[in-house]
């Protein structure tokens, strides 16, 4: 190992507990398009706002459309090393979660458990209704939506949407307060694979430099907060964390 992996591996040994934050960065090694980046979701279609979906039937079937587009993609793509080290970390007790703004559910198919995932922009793989919180699964929506081409809705009226938080959407309570106790609780914050510009979630990483946490920073960009992290590296994510970690 060179000198910054000795020195990543040395601080990820010495932490008590760790706080994982991840980002888009870790799963477009998966073949998951990230939103914000050159080239990404959202250079070439505007998101669409919770205020539109709600009172639109044009938005609520456009934002659909979008969704069943993406799905063979998803179905596709697998956990890669960064995952597996992420999984590994939790495994042997460094962590005891992963705050995560991704929405694919490849944290939970590298093998951590459902409760163990802090998703702060909530999870594409399934849906659910705004009102009465039913949920249902993407692969019998789709069907019906190809069929006739009706916005998907709920027995009990409500509309139907993916378990995600859109522009406009409020954050999720019992998660922000989850992810502010493991920053709080964490001698160690690794931010991995996040532009840390989209806030609140981006707040964490500088909370935990407050709180006196070392911050290791993993991005192949830079990011707004590099110059206050005692350790970043523009690198693979994949590799550099199966390298430090020892998973393959």
């Amino acid at each position: 190992m060179d000198q910054d992996l000795k020195e990543f591996a040395r601080l990820i040994d010495a932490a008590d507990r760790i706080a994982l934050f991840t980002g888009a960065g870790i799963s477009t090694e998966s073949g998951i398009p990230d939103f914000r980046s050159p080239g990404g979701v959202w250079t070439t279609q505007t998101p669409i706002d919770f205020s539109d979906f709600i009172r639109s039937d044009n938005a609520r079937r456009e934002t659909w459309r979008r969704r069943f587009a993406m799905e063979p993609i998803l179905r596709q793509a697998t956990p890669n090393r960064g995952h597996r080290a992420v999984a590994e970390l939790i495994r042997i007790g460094k962590a005891a979660a992963v705050i995560t703004q991704n929405i694919d559910g490849l944290h939970q198919d590298s093998g951590i458990p459902d409760d163990k995932v802090i998703e702060l922009h909530g999870n594409t793989t399934y849906a659910h209704c705004l009102d009465c919180g039913t949920r249902y699964e993407i692969e019998a929506l789709r069907v019906d939506f190809e069929q006739d081409r009706i916005v998907p809705h709920c027995a009990c009226g409500g509309w139907v949407k993916t378990a995600t938080i859109s522009f406009g959407q409020s954050m999720p309570l019992n998660e922000m307060r989850r992810a502010e106790r493991e920053t709080l609780l964490a001698d160690l914050f690794i931010a991995i694979g996040s532009s840390l510009v989209v806030y609140p979630a981006a707040g964490f990483p500088e909370l935990a430099k407050r709180n006196g946490s070392a911050l290791i920073i993993l991005n192949m960009q830079q990011t707004g907060l590099d110059d206050v992290a005692d350790l970043v590296l523009n690198r693979p994510i994949g590799d550099t964390l199966g390298t430090v970690v020892g998973v393959n």
